[in-house]
């Protein structure tokens, strides 16, 4: 399978199970095994490109994946709107 098709086909994948029920919850951000996501994707293997374009693909959704090696968390980047900032006084010390 070509890799556009593949990454699109996962994506659409991976955002639909956000709004699905599994797991005792009735939707949100969830983890996925590795081994799994290379299945769904047709392959042996995934390279550092191809989690990039994974990851790119499901941001430009607005969903966040990260891959934490052994398995992926998938978020809504609404998730992160609410979390406080840190400003350039945070890091006055440091320069």
């Amino acid at each position: 399978m070509k890799k556009k098709i593949w990454i699109d086909t996962l994506t659409d994948r991976l955002v639909g199970l956000y709004a699905e029920r599994f797991g005792g919850k009735d939707n949100g951000r969830y983890r996925v095994a590795a081994k799994s996501v290379r299945d769904a994707a047709g392959r042996s293997r995934l390279y550092e490109d191809d989690v990039q374009d994974l990851t790119r693909a499901m941001c430009e959704r607005g969903y966040i994946l990260i891959d934490m090696d052994s398995f992926f968390v998938v978020m809504s980047a609404n998730s992160f709107v609410n979390y406080r900032r840190a400003n350039d006084h945070c890091f006055e010390d440091l320069t």
